[in-house]
């Protein structure tokens, strides 16, 4: 009897040490061996493949579809806009008229004090929502991501459209304190949007959550400026003494809560992602590391399965990362509506609500074509994060150029403030959604929701401060419009992009790491 050469089965990774314990006995030939070897496999492979899926499962169900079909799903990215859009609607569209709004709450003692106590009402929902995001993230992950999405949008129906109908800054304060606690929606539909698509249409997937989230905080100020006061604007439709004139502010709620109220009926009808049987947790790579001939010894395999997420550097870091450019975001939005519509002896533009609602549109439009034709591409090019820091990089200079805007008038105006707001807008979307993809790359399916409930705490409790801070610092600014460094608006910005750069160097290692593959086999005989 020949006994082969033990390096003949060098690449039998799995099963090595049987196969070099075999060929040592000298009555084994090497059919016997190649038998005893795929019999091994076999064992191996059939109970992990048969367990792959369960019939009862929504999360298997969900997991086999995209197994079979392997395009892109144009219904799955349309629910995930829907849903997206209609949770970010109601976060900003109350900046354009929020100034007008308090003015006639009666409270502000001068002009320059409207600003900061708008802060107040524009911090509340951030507020409400970082003290109650875990929460939901921890809901959706035991109950599923579906249950806690039609609540989310429920609950935008009832207390958005009770803001539009606030007679007091109190009202006002309370309702949008109640809606951001209660609408939990941010960070389970992100883990969502990541477990409903095959991973190489994850980028589209995110993508789309953060640009229906961008264009939602670019429509919705364009919504509120435009609906905002109708009797005014539209006197042949909406008349004097009617409920639009006694409550100039609720037009627009009401629009954006029945846009909410359809999407959470459709969301009747959505899959659930959220794996239900006992060994949920269970990674499919393990099948698919067996089918590869990949697998070996328990004491080969290092499966990180319950890492705490504190403790997940990675994850910790891009949260950070984006809670601070989160933080810069909204106080930019409310910083640029107040601006816009401040006079020219405080530095502002004056514009109307509606000058503001058309500069928002154009660049909401511009969002939606980038998201859909560009960000893919230019995402697989050069990859999530240096995207974001080139991104970050550019915004800078671009924010600082905002005040001498102010220098111009007319159609001129009207132009270059619309592309700065497009420029400045595109490069926000690109380092948020870079962001979105590490975070939901870096923690298994069973963590998600978690995770971005996290995710959601941290940014919400940043974003929280930039309203109030913002417009505190606004009028701060606009009182000292007659300094000789930084005057007026240029402190503002400034400040901005402070945050900016702090955000920005938050983003290159060493703080900014991407976690390695968290299962590792040994390959060696």
């Amino acid at each position: 009897m020949i006994t082969p050469h033990p390096f003949l089965f060098h690449s039998y990774t799995c099963s090595s040490r049987l196969c070099t314990f075999l060929l040592s006995l000298p009555f084994f030939s090497c059919k016997r061996v190649l038998t005893v070897t795929n019999m091994e496999e076999e064992k191996i492979r059939e109970p992990l493949l048969k367990n792959k899926y369960y019939e009862n499962c929504p999360g298997c169900k969900v997991d086999k579809a995209k197994e079979l079909n392997q395009n892109l799903s144009i219904l799955n990215l349309g629910i995930i806009w829907m849903v997206v859009l209609s949770a970010s609607l109601p976060i900003s569209s109350l900046f354009p008229f929020l100034y007008f709004m308090v003015r006639d709450f009666n409270i502000a003692k001068t002009e320059a004090d409207i600003s900061s106590y708008a802060g107040y009402v524009g911090s509340a929902f951030m507020l409400g929502r970082g003290l109650t995001s875990v929460l939901w993230g921890m809901l959706a992950d035991r109950y599923g991501r579906k249950p806690v999405l039609i609540i989310g949008l429920v609950t935008i129906v009832i207390f958005n459209t009770l803001f539009g109908l606030s007679t007091s800054l109190w009202m006002a304060i309370i309702m949008r304190f109640l809606l951001g606690s209660l609408c939990g929606v941010f960070g389970p539909v992100k883990a969502y949007a990541a477990e409903l698509f095959r991973e190489e249409h994850q980028a589209l997937g995110l993508s789309t959550v953060s640009a229906a989230w961008g264009i939602g905080l670019i429509i919705g100020p364009a919504l509120g400026g435009y609906l905002a006061q109708p009797t005014e604007k539209y006197p042949h439709l909406f008349l004097k003494g009617s409920i639009w004139d006694k409550f100039p502010y609720f037009l627009p709620c009401l629009i954006i809560s029945g846009f909410a109220f359809l999407v959470a009926i459709v969301c009747i009808w959505i899959p659930e992602t959220l794996h239900n049987h006992n060994d949920r947790n269970k990674s499919i790579d393990d099948a698919e590391a067996v089918e590869n001939g990949s697998i070996g010894a328990d004491k080969d395999r290092i499966i990180q399965k319950s890492e705490s997420l504190l403790r997940n550097w990675p994850l910790m870091s891009a949260i950070l990362a984006y809670s601070v450019f989160a933080l810069h975001d909204v106080t930019y939005q409310e910083v640029f509506s107040l601006w816009a519509v401040s006079p020219p002896r405080l530095g502002g533009l004056n514009f109307t609500t509606d000058d503001v609602g058309n500069v928002l549109s154009i660049s909401g439009f511009a969002l939606i074509i980038y998201q859909i034709s560009l960000y893919p591409h230019v995402e697989k090019a050069f990859g999530p994060i240096n995207i974001a820091r080139i991104s970050g990089v550019l915004s800078i200079p671009l924010l600082q150029s905002y005040p001498f805007m102010a220098m111009l008038s007319g159609l001129t105006l009207y132009i270059v403030i619309s592309c700065a707001s497009i420029m400045k807008n595109l490069l926000s979307m690109t380092i948020i959604t870079g962001l979105f993809l590490i975070q939901n790359r870096v923690v298994e399916q069973h963590q998600r929701g978690e995770a971005n409930g996290i995710a959601m705490t941290c940014m919400s409790l940043f974003k929280s401060i930039g309203p109030a801070t913002g417009g505190a610092i606004l009028t701060w600014s606009q009182k000292r419009i007659d300094a000789s460094i930084l005057p007026g608006p240029h402190t503002v910005f400034f400040v901005l992009n402070l945050v900016e750069a702090v955000g920005l160097l938050m983003i290159f290692t060493p703080f900014l790491r991407e976690k390695k593959n968290t299962i590792s086999i040994k390959e060696q005989c």
